[in-house]
């Protein structure tokens, strides 16, 4: 068995193992949204005195038109250094309060300079394989990861798990744990892979993607910015497959063909979607923009923008009423019906 590209290590400093504070509990996507509008709307009081027009939400959580619930960044969004720079503050935390951790949290995050060589190191020594090695596969994502769309897309995605899952309490803890953002990330390489003509070598990658995360994407399947797979296990995306932004997906989701068809054969889902678990879109369906499929749904027809489409065969419903944020932002997989 090829070893696991290693990194030096370090030992543990002082503190006797003492614990530190826990962080408190996260507020819910709900309350977290609520809460960046009134402080988008008290710096628009203040900045804009004599305008009588407040914003009520940033640019994310108030529809710029209907039906557009794209991917934006937000005022409280941390710029990228900023970020890194969180991210291993909260590391050197963790590390001076469980010494056990610091080795592990040393080599994947203080070790390396820039996020990006973190990601690719861990990447690398998640999917390590005897004919796949680590210390290739990093040099492989140190590659990809030169692109500026390939950076700012795995960003968003960071941030994005941050904003929606109520249990993530440290943006470290996606870029370390959380298997559904190495599952799109390792599908990001692959699909720069594949569409400069290295086949072979991106489907290999799935292969052991796949095999590693439980979530199977194919390398040509388009996924756009600020995208989640929330627990991850058991998703599959077909290889005509498009994903647009601002997308949140549950586990065992299946974005598939109908079986009766070649070419473009797989779903085509709009941005600011949320896909519950269980979920089936079969066949070359639109999912329109801002709209909900409920979990355990089997979706077999389009579904229009800002609709929700709930049971088996799926029937599609209006979102109305106070359904005025994006289902993406509001994470609600209820609806009353």
């Amino acid at each position: 068995m090829t070893p696991l590209l290693a990194s030096p290590s370090c030992s543990s400093s002082g503190g006797g193992g003492r614990k530190a504070d826990l962080p408190p509990l996260r507020r819910t996507p709900r309350q977290r949204l609520e809460r960046r509008w009134a402080t988008s709307s008290d710096k628009a009081r203040t900045n804009n005195t004599t305008s009588t027009t407040s914003v009520k939400a940033p640019p994310n959580g108030q529809l710029k038109k209907e039906g557009d619930c794209s991917w934006a960044w937000d005022d409280h969004h941390l710029e990228k250094d900023n970020l890194w720079a969180t991210i291993r503050e909260e590391i050197a935390r963790d590390s001076k309060a469980e010494p056990i951790c610091s080795s592990f949290l040393f080599s994947t995050v203080l070790a390396h300079n820039t996020i990006e060589e973190s990601l690719a190191f861990i990447l690398a020594n998640k999917l390590d394989s005897p004919v796949l090695p680590a210390t290739q596969l990093m040099q492989l994502f140190l590659e990809a990861f030169k692109s500026d769309e390939i950076r700012s897309d795995f960003l968003a995605d960071l941030l994005a798990t941050y904003d929606r899952d109520p249990a993530c309490k440290q943006y470290s803890s996606c870029l370390l744990y959380y298997k559904g953002f190495h599952a799109v990330q390792t599908h990001r390489v692959a699909h720069y892979l594949y569409r400069r003509g290295r086949a072979s070598l991106a489907i290999l990658l799935q292969s052991r993607a796949s095999e590693t995360f439980h979530v199977d994407i194919h390398p040509n399947a388009t996924v756009g910015k600020g995208v989640m797979l929330d627990h991850a296990t058991g998703v599959v995306m077909g290889e005509s497959t498009v994903v647009g932004d601002n997308v949140s997906l549950l586990h065992h989701v299946t974005l598939g063909g109908s079986g009766k068809s070649t070419g473009d054969r797989h779903p085509k889902i709009g941005s600011g979607v949320l896909i519950g678990a269980g979920a089936v879109v079969l066949g070359n369906v639109k999912v329109g923009n801002c709209s909900k499929i409920g979990a355990g749904s089997v979706v077999l027809a389009d579904v229009p923008p800002r609709h929700v489409a709930v049971g088996v065969p799926a029937r599609n419903i209006p979102l109305v009423g106070s359904d005025t944020t994006a289902p993406v932002q509001d994470m609600n997989q209820l609806y009353d019906i």
